[in-house]
């Protein structure tokens, strides 16, 4: 697969959720992004609110990132979000449940946050796919998609399980069969591992070493520092 500079920048939510993060760390993730051409930055939510030029979408999380967090804490916590300018709200489910196969509670959990994140804002689902089995991601998405999701994602960049893989960004692709969007985020650190997730079926990225990635492509590739939470 070949994509040029912009047309990969276009895929790519520019991230900074780093606890030590200050609201000059998140001016320069800004104005970053917007020099890069991404689609979106996403910060933490107790950054928000914050500037950003014309046509620059602004992305926050939710229940991040153990999601064991009450649905309704979740739900408020999105709401306040959108209140505060997040154009889309990232959140993370209840990985027990899911890998316990309670898929009904999955659903209830994504339910609950999509009714506080209205139409015409997008809601991902974080499902920690290296957490799950195979059979678990499937449900996840499922539910997911059944509770009204726009995408589903594959990490938080936390877990120590790891983060995006080939695998599971395909099943999760084929699950939900182009009707929802895929992001791949955890671990995407250089211009091979970001054009592998689009070919496998991811729509949106999740980077922090964005310009790297981006490097990559004029046969730069270069490692980050670390993926500051992504």
């Amino acid at each position: 697969m070949t994509l040029s500079r912009s047309e990969l920048a276009k895929h790519v939510d520019h991230t900074l959720l780093k606890p030590e993060a200050t609201p000059a760390d998140v001016a320069a993730l800004v104005a970053e992004g917007a020099m890069l051409g991404v689609f979106s930055v996403c910060v933490s939510p107790s950054m928000l609110p914050i500037a950003t030029p014309t046509g620059l979408a602004v992305a926050t999380v939710c229940g991040f990132p153990s999601g064991k967090h009450h649905s309704s804490v979740k739900a408020a916590e999105a709401a306040l979000s959108i209140e505060q300018g997040a154009d889309e709200v990232d959140m993370v489910i209840d990985i027990a449940a899911a890998n316990e196969g309670r898929f009904e509670d999955v659903q209830a959990d994504v339910a609950a946050v999509r009714a506080a994140v209205p139409a015409g804002k997008i809601l991902k689902v974080i499902i920690e796919s290296a957490a799950l089995t195979d059979d678990a991601i499937v449900g996840a998405c499922r539910a997911s998609e059944a509770a009204g999701a726009d995408f589903v994602k594959t990490s938080t960049g936390f877990h120590p399980a790891g983060g995006a893989s080939v695998h599971a960004v395909a099943l999760m692709a084929k699950t939900v069969g182009g009707r929802l969007g895929v992001k791949a985020s955890g671990g995407i650190r250089t211009a091979a591992d970001a054009l592998a997730m689009i070919e496998a079926g991811a729509t949106r990225l999740g980077l922090s070493g964005t310009a790297a990635v981006l490097d990559g492509l004029d046969g730069a590739v270069t490692e980050t520092q670390g993926d500051g939470g992504y």
